[in-house]
């Protein structure tokens, strides 16, 4: 009997570690909303992030604000995210956004970053939204997975950029969007269409291996000052 009781024991530790591991594996997003309100640099690797991330904290301001007429000046609440950012193999099961459009309120809640930002090998389960962000440090998405609605449109890069081994489910949009010091699509995979309609590169412009299954649009777009044609034309010459 007591050789039993003793398994017994161990089998309830092992289940009790188990499911303490598996709980640390989740990270609701409300928390990680909660420390960066706390001025704590945020830094997860191989969890699952679960609800929504909601950079513009919204729901923090929205019913202070009333309904909002487009006469009535700036339509656009601003967060300011000043710590730094790293997910790493990080999963996002809900929506990922730093932009967020009312259009009962006509409201527009936009976030920027001012530190570092790395989203290394995530899976964005959902919709990822940065239109309009402003990143004022390096940014990282290299070897993520966006399956859902995304958007860069607008978004401004002032340091580099890395989008190698990317993958985009849906229609990718950097429409507008500015790279001040370069970016990299090494080896990104478009799925279906990629619009980078009036995107403006300085610096290096890495599409080594880039693949799009639909459509580029790449109307008034400049690569250091050359239209993509010419810049696609001189780079094969090369």
């Amino acid at each position: 009997m007591k050789k039993i009781y003793l398994l017994s024991s161990v089998l309830t530790l092992s289940l009790i570690s188990t499911s303490q591991v598996l709980a640390q594996n989740k990270i609701s997003a409300s928390k990680i909303m909660d420390d960066i309100q706390r001025g704590k640099d945020i830094s997860y690797k191989d969890v699952t992030i679960t609800g929504e991330l909601d950079f513009t904290y919204r729901s923090d301001k929205e019913d202070q604000l009333g309904s909002h007429r487009w006469w009535e000046g700036s339509n656009t609440v601003n967060e300011d995210i000043n710590v730094e950012i790293s997910f790493v193999n990080c999963t996002f099961e809900d929506d990922v956004l730093a932009y967020i459009h009312i259009e009962r309120s006509g409201y527009t809640f936009t976030a920027d970053f001012e530190e570092k930002v790395t989203f290394k090998n995530c899976d964005f389960k959902r919709n990822a939204m940065f239109k309009y962000s402003e990143f004022d440090e390096e940014v990282n998405f290299e070897g993520s997975k966006f399956n859902r609605e995304n958007s860069f449109k607008y978004a401004e890069f002032d340091e580099s950029a890395n989008f190698a081994d990317t993958m985009f489910d849906d229609d990718a949009i950097f429409k507008y969007a500015e790279f001040d010091n370069g970016v990299s699509f090494s080896g990104a995979e478009f799925r279906e269409s990629l619009d980078i309609k009036y995107l403006d590169v300085r610096g290096m412009f890495n599409i080594d291996r880039m693949e799009v299954a639909d459509d580029i649009d790449a109307k008034y777009t400049e690569i250091n000052g050359e239209s993509f044609t010419k810049y696609l034309y001189k780079s094969r010459k090369n």
